[in-house]
């Protein structure tokens, strides 16, 4: 318990001071709240914290902030070079989607994947196949063990279910 109210402590006391001293830094109050709560996760996972061994807490949380900044810029400077060669590798092949089509599409599976949410198994399985997989109702049928007739009524049940899910989201201004 002594060890759990030392990091208690050194959060108290300086939360506040660190996040201001990195939003300073960032010029970014959502970015600072970030590094900062990832800064006390990082001393809280240390075994200087373990030890209670922290014996200027200041400097050692600068020390651990600057440390997970640099950490950020490099992670930043490689999803950058990553982004831009996948950028330049989709702009030289035919038929590839650009990035704004591929954000249209994830959001748009995102969508489905909410709109399906409470549906039965078999249901949601016969609609991504049929819509998604572009499988047939034979092919649905035989794999999920059921008549073709049985797939129609998924697929009108889970179209159903979706349209319900809309309806519901449009209500509540989502």
């Amino acid at each position: 318990m002594a060890i759990q109210r030392q990091v208690e402590a050194l959060y108290a006391d300086h939360h506040g001071w660190l996040q201001g001293w990195l939003q300073r830094k960032l010029g970014c109050s959502h970015g600072a709240a970030d590094l900062t709560q990832d800064t006390f996760l990082r001393i809280l996972n240390s075994r200087d914290a373990l030890l209670g061994a922290i014996q200027t807490p200041r400097a050692y949380l600068t020390t651990t902030a600057k440390r997970l900044l640099v950490d950020r810029s490099r992670r930043q400077v490689i999803e950058q070079a990553y982004l831009q060669k996948l950028a330049l590798i989709a702009g030289s092949l035919p038929g590839h989607p650009s990035p704004d089509e591929i954000l249209v599409a994830l959001q748009a599976l995102e969508q489905i994947g909410a709109a399906l949410d409470g549906l039965a198994p078999k249901p949601r399985a016969a609609f991504l196949r049929h819509y998604l997989d572009e499988h047939t109702h034979a092919a649905i049928a035989a794999e999920l063990g059921v008549s073709t007739r049985m797939v129609q009524k998924y697929l009108v049940q889970a179209l159903l279910h979706c349209r319900a899910q809309c309806q519901s989201l449009s209500q509540h201004g989502i």
